[in-house]
C-alpha cells in the first residue's frame, strides 16, 4: 500500500537533521515540531495528544524520538491492526528505524525507504516479511484483497513450507516470484478480475486491469451512474476491486456524477480530450456520429475506457446505457498505473498564507500547500514557504505582475495540475481570490470553469497588527488600501471621508510606495476631521518576519516618512485608548463593557 500523507514527529533540536535529511526523499512529508524546542512545517504543544491525532486521522508518524514515546501516546487507540498507519521511530541521530505498528499499511515499506536514505539497515520483525521478502496483506500499488484475512493462514503455509499453489488468471504475478508454488495445495493464491467467493485457505488479489470508461448527461443523479456501473460489472462477474480508474472526456471533468463513481470505487477519476479519445476510434465496438457532432470523438465511455488502458488492453464490456449515463469496461493484460493514463481534474487552491511565521499558518493551507504540484507566487511569499516548497515547481512573478501570476495559475491547473497560488494574509483581502474569480468571469473559459477551486483563507495583516498591539479593532472598523494604481484617488476620499464620518477605526494598506508619497498625510488630515490628534495609531511592519516592529504613535505625528509598503497603519476611532503596562504599550478600542461595569 502506498504511503502518501507523511508527519515527521520531533520533539528535541537533535532530532531536525535528521528530519530535514528525510523530507527531501518522501514526498510530502513534514515536520511537525515541539512549540519552542523545535520549528517546523507545523508546531504542536502537547506530544502525546499531537500523536494521537495524526494516529486517528490515518497519517503516517515518523517519530524522530524514542520509541517508548510512540508507543504510550498510540496505545489506548489500537484496535483494527489492517487499519492503522504506519507508525515507525527512528533514532535521532539515524542510527536505527524500526517499524513500531501499521505493517499491514506499508509500514515496512515505508521502513525500508527511510533506512535506505539514512544509510542504515531496518529492524523488520516481521516474521513474514523476513522469511519471504514480501507481505502478503501489502500487495503492490493498486492491488487489492478480497479476503485479507486468509492472508495470515497463506503466508503461515509458505513460511512452513507447505503446498502453496498459484492461478493467475489476469495481470502479472512478477511481484510473488520470490515464492516457491506447487500445482495441488491445501492453501493456494488467486489473481483475478472476477468477482468470486473465496474459502479460507484462497487468498485473491485483485489486480488493477480494468479501465471503467463513463459518460453521462450534465448534472445526471450520481446514484444513477454509480447503479449502472455496479449492475453491469455484476453482469459480467467482474470485481470492482480489479478497476484501476474511471475514465471520461475532458468535458466531464467536473461532473459530480463521474467524482462520485470515483470515490465509491475508491480509484482516481482520469480525464482526456476529445482528440485522444478520437485515437480509439477503430477500437470502437459502437461509434456514433451523433456523439461526435457533440464531442469531437465517436466514443466517450469506450473511448475512455481504452485511452486509459495498456495499449493491448482489449474492450469487455461495450457500452451499456441507462437513461442518462453510459459506461464500458477495458482489460488490459498488465497492471495499469492510473496516474498515468489522461490527467485528473486540476486542483487550484487560493491560499493564504498570513503574513510571515509559519505558527500563522493554518492547517488547511499548509495541507494545502504540501497537496501541490506547482506553486505560483509574488518571490518574496514563496521564500516565505521556505522548506515547504521542496520538490515542487515554482513560478514567481515580480511584484505588480499580479494578473500573470493568476493565468499561469488557472492554466497550470488547466492542465491537469494541483497548483497553490500563494498570498500573503487573507487571499480575499487585497489578493489575488478576487483576479481569479474576475479572469474566470471575464474569459469564460472551458478549461478554467471545470477547475476544482477552493479559497483558503490566512490571517490578515490587519488581525496581525491587532493582535500584535491589543484590541484596537474590537468595534466597528473598515480597510481601505490608499493605492491609487487600480482604484481613482477620488473614490478612495470619498471612503476616507465616510470613514472619518461614521468614526471608524481605519486599517490602511498600501499605505506609501516609492512614487506615492502624499496619499497618506492626506487620508491623515481627512482623518484629524472628525478625532483629537491623540489618537492612537499603530504601525506594525514585517508582521511576522525578521524585523518586526510594533510602534504606537499619535495620528497628529502620522507622516509617509514613519512607514513603508510593509507596514500595516492602523488608526484607532475617537474612542480608541492607549495605555502602559509594565513595558508593554496596549491599544484597544472599548465595545461599551465599562457600562455594563459600572
Amino acid at each position: 500500500m502506498a504511503v502518501t500523507d507523511i508527519a515527521l514527529v520531533v520533539i528535541t533540536p537533535a532530532g531536525l537533521e535528521t528530519a530535514h535529511g528525510l523530507r527531501s526523499v518522501l514526498p510530502g512529508a513534514r515536520i511537525h515540531g515541539l512549540a519552542g524546542r523545535v520549528e517546523g512545517d507545523e508546531s504542536f504543544t502537547d506530544a502525546m495528544a499531537h500523536l494521537r491525532a495524526l494516529f486517528v486521522a490515518g497519517t503516517s508518524i515518523v517519530g524522530v524520538c524514542a520509541a517508548g514515546i510512540l508507543i504510550r501516546a498510540v496505545a489506548p487507540l489500537l484496535a483494527d491492526k489492517r487499519a492503522e498507519p504506519p507508525v515507525l521511530a527512528v533514532a535521532v541521530d539515524g542510527s536505527s528505524v524500526v517499524p513500531l505498528l501499521g505493517g499491514h499499511r506499508g509500514a515496512n515499506a515505508l521502513a525500508q525507504r527511510v533506512a535506505q536514505a539514512l544509510g542504515v539497515a531496518p529492524a523488520l520483525t516481521t516474521a513474514g516479511e523476513l522469511a519471504l521478502g514480501l507481505a502478503l496483506d501489502d500487495p503492490p500499488p493498486g492491488w487489492r484483497i478480497a479476503n485479507p484475512a486468509a492472508a495470515k493462514s497463506v503466508a503461515a503455509a509458505l513460511l512452513a513450507e507447505e503446498p502453496v499453489s498459484l492461478e493467475v488468471e489476469t495481470g502479472d504475478s512478477g511481484w510473488l516470484d520470490g515464492l516457491v508454488f506447487t500445482g495441488e495445495a491445501g492453501h493456494a493464491i488467486r489473481i483475478t478480475d472476477r468477482a468470486v467467493t473465496p474459502d479460507d485457505h484462497e487468498l485473491v488479489f485483485h489486480p488493477p486491469v480494468l479501465t471503467l470508461g463513463v459518460g453521462c448527461e450534465r448534472h445526471a443523479a450520481p446514484d444513477e451512474l454509480i447503479g449502472l456501473v455496479r449492475a453491469t460489472l455484476a453482469a459480467e462477474a467482474l470485481s470492482p476491486l480489479a478497476v484501476a480508474c474511471v475514465a471520461s472526456i475532458d468535458l466531464k471533468a467536473d461532473e459530480a456524477a463521474v467524482h462520485a463513481l470515483a470515490a465509491e470505487l475508491g480509484v482516481p477519476a482520469r480525464f482526456f480530450t476529445a482528440a485522444e479519445l478520437e485515437r480509439e476510434a477503430d477500437r470502437l465496438a459502437t461509434p456514433s456520429d451523433v456523439v461526435f457532432a457533440e464531442t469531437g470523438c465517436h466514443g466517450v465511455a469506450e473511448g475512455a475506457a481504452l485511452a486509459a488502458a495498456d495499449p493491448r488492453a482489449d474492450l469487455i464490456v461495450p457500452k451499456v446505457k441507462s437513461a442518462r449515463a453510459t459506461c464500458a469496461v477495458a482489460r488490459s493484460p498488465v497492471a495499469i498505473d492510473p496516474l498515468a493514463a489522461g490527467r485528473p481534474r486540476g486542483r487550484l487552491f487560493v491560499v493564504g498564507i498570513g503574513p510571515g511565521t509559519p505558527e500563522w499558518r493554518s492547517p488547511e493551507a499548509a495541507a494545502a500547500i504540501a497537496a501541490s504540484t506547482d506553486l505560483v507566487g509574488y518571490g518574496l511569499y514563496l521564500d516565505l514557504l521556505d522548506a515547504a516548497t521542496l520538490g515542487k515547481a515554482r513560478h514567481e512573478s515580480a511584484l505588480g505582475a499580479e494578473e500573470t501570476r493568476a493565468r499561469k495559475a488557472l492554466d497550470l491547473a488547466a492542465e491537469g495540475r494541483t497548483v497553490s497560488l500563494v498570498c500573503s494574509g487573507d487571499p480575499g483581502i487585497y489578493a489575488l481570490a478576487t483576479l481569479v474569480f474576475e479572469l474566470m468571469d471575464r474569459e469564460k473559459r472551458p478549461d478554467w470553469n471545470r477547475l476544482d477551486i477552493t479559497v483558503v483563507p490566512g490571517i490578515s495583516a490587519l488581525q496581525a497588527a491587532a493582535a500584535r498591539s491589543g484590541a484596537p479593532v474590537n468595534h466597528d472598523f473598515c480597510t481601505i488600501s490608499l493605492s491609487d494604481l487600480l482604484t481613482p484617488w477620488e473614490s478612495i476620499e470619498a471612503r476616507l471621508k465616510a470613514a472619518a464620518a461614521a468614526d471608524f477605526v481605519v486599517c490602511f494598506y498600501n499605505p506609501v510606495s516609492n512614487r506615492r508619497r502624499d496619499q497618506l498625510p492626506r487620508a491623515r488630515d481627512i482623518l484629524l476631521t472628525g478625532r483629537p490628534p491623540e489618537t492612537p495609531v499603530i504601525l506594525a511592519r514585517q508582521l511576522g518576519r525578521p524585523g518586526e516592529t510594533v510602534e504606537v504613535i499619535a495620528l497628529s505625528e502620522l507622516s509617509a516618512d514613519k512607514v513603508d509598503m510593509l507596514t500595516m497603519v492602523v488608526v484607532g476611532s475617537s474612542e480608541t485608548r492607549s495605555f502602559t503596562a509594565g513595558e508593554r504599550t496596549w491599544t484597544y478600542t472599548p465595545r461599551g463593557y465599562g457600562k455594563k461595569m459600572g
